[in-house]
């Protein structure tokens, strides 16, 4: 039987293959039968797609809370309008980060205060929570790295911050998951993507299936 009504989460630093994984992740379950529907954070809604544009767009001089609370309505409008209905009708849900994102770069990146951050989360999500999140974890050098041959040089608003607003980054996602290790599964992104998948869909396998 495919799996249904499941709700899982890309997570990670700039470069560490979210989109790859979870493209091939969607692939494998379509093949099962699942009924599969893949989103990105911000976006999802056509709000959502407006408000990625300004918090991406390099040189939008946005301030930290303002930050915070532009994604968390994002994500208001992306579960209410979105990712709710779609899972009361069954389909599995893949998402390109969500609401680990904001408290890794919004409190551990920006400094802001991770309780207001979890507060505005819960009041964008109420109860949603993911059932699994990969967190694909990198080295930040390498992964700008990466993110500067996809994009050809064009780095996005958090991507020039650099190495050192990175490091914290990656050090609060480290945190979320020794705090939540049920929820997690951590994912050396060092390796080649085809090794990772393999990880990956084992353990969807083993707790889904």
């Amino acid at each position: 039987m495919p799996i249904a009504g499941k709700f899982i989460t890309f997570e990670g630093g700039a470069g560490a293959g979210k989109s790859t994984q979870l493209t091939r992740l969607a692939a494998r379950l379509r093949v099962t039968g699942a009924s599969i529907l893949s989103l990105r954070e911000p976006g999802g809604t056509p709000f959502g797609e407006k408000m990625r544009d300004v918090l991406k767009q390099p040189g939008s001089v946005i301030q930290p809370s303002a930050e915070a609370l532009l994604f968390a309505a994002c994500r208001a409008q992306l579960v209410a309008d979105v990712i709710t209905p779609a899972l009361v009708a069954g389909q599995v849900v893949l998402c390109d980060r969500f609401i680990d994102s904001t408290v890794a770069y919004q409190s551990g990146g920006r400094g802001l205060d991770r309780a207001l951050i979890e507060g505005a989360n819960r009041l964008a999500c109420g109860s949603l929570r993911p059932d699994l999140t990969v967190l694909l974890d990198l080295d930040p050098t390498r992964g700008l790295g990466r993110a500067s041959v996809r994009d050809q040089g064009q780095a996005d608003r958090f991507e020039v911050l650099g190495a050192d607003f990175h490091l914290k980054v990656r050090d609060l996602y480290h945190t979320l998951a020794q705090e939540e290790p049920g929820r997690f599964l951590v994912v050396d992104a060092a390796r080649p993507p085809e090794v990772i998948e393999e990880e990956i869909w084992h353990e969807v396998a083993r707790r889904f299936r």
